[in-house]
């Protein structure tokens, strides 16, 4: 799919920025699985789509080294202050459903695209990880962080500011395509 198309489609899907993903920005990083490993969020080792069922990062790098384009798509909240909970969930789960609208569409013309969501996978309530497949694989798409990218350097290295301001946050997400 050409680079147009995929940001005419993010926005059709509606989100606030998009811009073109510059493969060569995706560094695989090692540190950033330590930080999964770390469980702050207390996904790793529980879910389909974090570390380490997600695969490792050499498995996940000779997957992504196989495209040669992609997009990079944000949603951004404006927060009345910086413990706006609310506005950030909101926020996540609008990112969530766009991104979840854009690569629905996109597989339609490109169904070996690799998507990258933002956060952990929501699919389901309770994920079966490790003691029965994924429920629905073709919906439960790995975070950017859970192949080991640090998305502010992705979102620098391609010419899309990751920050917005004060009070706002901003959800990240991408698809690599051929």
């Amino acid at each position: 799919m050409k680079e147009q198309a995929l940001l005419n489609l993010a926005a059709e899907c509606g989100f606030d920025h998009a811009a073109p993903l510059n493969p060569a920005a995706l560094e695989f990083n090692p540190a950033v699985r330590d930080m999964c490993a770390a469980d702050r969020c207390h996904s790793y080792g529980r879910c389909w789509t974090c570390p380490p069922a997600c695969g490792t990062l050499e498995e996940i790098s000779a997957r992504a080294a196989a495209y040669h384009g992609g997009v990079l798509l944000q949603s951004t909240g404006q927060l009345e202050d910086d413990f706006d909970v609310e506005t950030m969930m909101d926020t996540e789960k609008l990112q969530k459903e766009r991104f979840s609208a854009f690569v629905s569409s996109l597989r339609e013309e490109a169904p070996d695209c690799l998507p990258m969501s933002s956060g952990a996978c929501t699919v389901c309530p309770a994920c079966t990880y490790p003691d029965a497949p994924c429920r629905f694989p073709k919906l439960a798409i790995p975070s950017m962080e859970a192949y080991g990218l640090v998305v502010s350097q992705v979102c620098e290295s391609s010419g899309l500011p990751y920050y917005y301001g004060p009070k706002t946050i901003t959800y990240t997400a991408c698809v690599l395509v051929d």
